[in-house]
């Protein structure tokens, strides 16, 4: 698989849909769907955006709890993070959280760098794989939210 990374297009619609529920059992259920999410927080916490975490660790363990909790319900797995929703949609409630960070694209490569590297230790239909990874690919565009000034200065406007 080559776990293409697509650019985040500022004001681009996104279309996304989540991953199939056959990622779940391929994964291995509910422990190895913790597994995976487990070993992708180990690499973020040493990656170039852990500052976006926090650095003590007992609570970044907490978010690394939490956060897995989203992928198991999103995946298709028992719905254990309910109580985080307070019954609005999963998606739109992750979309919102992000709305208190400051996530430029260089960070959401860096974070799909980081999926990637825990994906590859994961022996399972590619297809399924793919799908997971579409997913996290188109997902992760609608938590940008700090875009570069692309427009040329001009000295004599």
């Amino acid at each position: 698989m080559k776990y293409t990374i697509t650019p985040t297009v500022e004001g681009e619609e996104v279309d996304f849909k989540n991953p199939s529920p056959e990622f779940f059992k391929a994964v291995g259920g509910e422990e190895g769907m913790r597994e995976l999410m487990y070993s992708f927080y180990e690499i973020i916490y040493t990656s170039n955006i852990n500052n976006f975490f926090p650095q003590d660790k007992e609570e970044f363990d907490k978010i690394k709890v939490k956060n897995t909790k989203f992928f198991v319900q999103l995946c298709g797995g028992p719905k254990v993070y309910e109580e985080e929703t307070g019954g609005r949609d999963l998606d739109t409630y992750m979309i919102r959280v992000h709305d208190d960070f400051s996530i430029p694209e260089k960070a959401r490569v860096e974070w799909l760098g980081c999926m990637r590297e825990a994906l590859k230790n994961y022996d399972m239909d590619e297809e399924i794989k793919a799908d997971f990874w579409d997913y996290c690919d188109k997902f992760s565009k609608l938590t940008v939210n700090q875009f570069e000034d692309k427009r040329e200065f001009n000295p004599y406007h």
